[in-house]
């Protein structure tokens, strides 16, 4: 059963609810309600969970002025936040949560509020609390919008329409993705993360030359081998408690997200 952010002593702009959990299916979901007429179901998916329970994960959903320009500037150039939509949804572990998690979740919204359209530019973003958000996604279902993608952590997420262009948004994507994995050297086994480099390289080349397919397989294979070194080579845990970072996540929801737009733009190539 849903968790509901109806019921709030917050401002009439924002609702504060706990996510319900399903430790069997490994999920927790809630029922977005605002003002507005602004609604969403939320769901968060986990590969391998440990204390999902109905205290773990808290849930803020706050109704924002799509104009403001401290948000406008967190998202970037070319990047808006709908009127028919414009929620902001923090998730984050509460005071006694003893939640940990492997890999990654898979975060989902579904809303009937806005509708996808082909090459739609609307995205799934995320980020850290008061931070800059980044593209997330990793799927976008035809029909009332439902954004998925994954992450490693919690923090704020929005869906938010994107018109950068889809060559520049994926070579910052790249950029990212290489960028993580060159500052998390020191935690990852050497042997793994020269593997882990070529293949990223290799995938870069093949962006580059304009071979889509044969870079969208290199990203596969980067992900896939960064799940198989999990765990023994990588640290892929996620802790309420803190602890090492979970790098394993952060590789694997880049390169989820990086695929999506190479594939993105596959589809737009004639």
């Amino acid at each position: 059963r849903y968790g509901s952010a109806r019921s709030s002593t917050a401002s009439k702009t924002e609702k504060v609810a706990v996510l319900a959990p399903i430790p069997s299916a490994s999920v927790a979901m809630a029922r977005i309600e605002l003002p507005g007429g602004f609604a969403a179901d939320l769901s968060v998916k986990f590969e391998n969970v440990v204390g999902l329970n109905a205290n773990a994960l808290a849930l803020t959903a706050t109704v924002v002025n799509p104009k403001d320009l401290a948000l406008l500037s967190r998202l970037g150039s070319g990047v808006s936040v709908p009127a028919a939509f414009p929620v902001v949804v923090k998730i984050e572990p509460t005071a006694s949560s003893a939640l940990s998690f492997e890999g990654v979740y898979t975060l989902s919204i579904y809303t009937h509020n806005l509708t996808l359209g082909a090459n739609s530019p609307l995205r799934l973003y995320r980020s850290p609390a008061g931070g800059a958000f980044g593209d997330m996604t990793g799927y976008l279902q035809a029909g009332s919008v439902r954004a998925g993608g994954s992450g490693p952590g919690f923090s704020e997420f929005l869906i938010a329409a994107d018109v950068r262009p889809v060559d520049s948004v994926i070579v910052g994507k790249f950029d990212t993705l290489e960028s993580q994995l060159s500052g998390s050297s020191s935690a990852i086994s050497p042997g793994v993360f020269a593997d882990l480099q070529q293949r990223l390289n290799q995938a870069r080349a093949a962006y580059n030359t304009g071979a889509l397919s044969t870079a969208i397989d290199s990203v596969n294979a980067f992900a896939d081998e960064v799940k198989n070194q999990s765990g023994t080579a990588i640290p892929n845990v996620w802790s309420a408690n803190g602890g090492p970072a979970n790098v394993a996540g952060t590789l694997r929801s880049s390169a989820d997200t990086l695929k999506y737009s190479l594939v993105f733009k596959s589809n737009l190539t004639p």
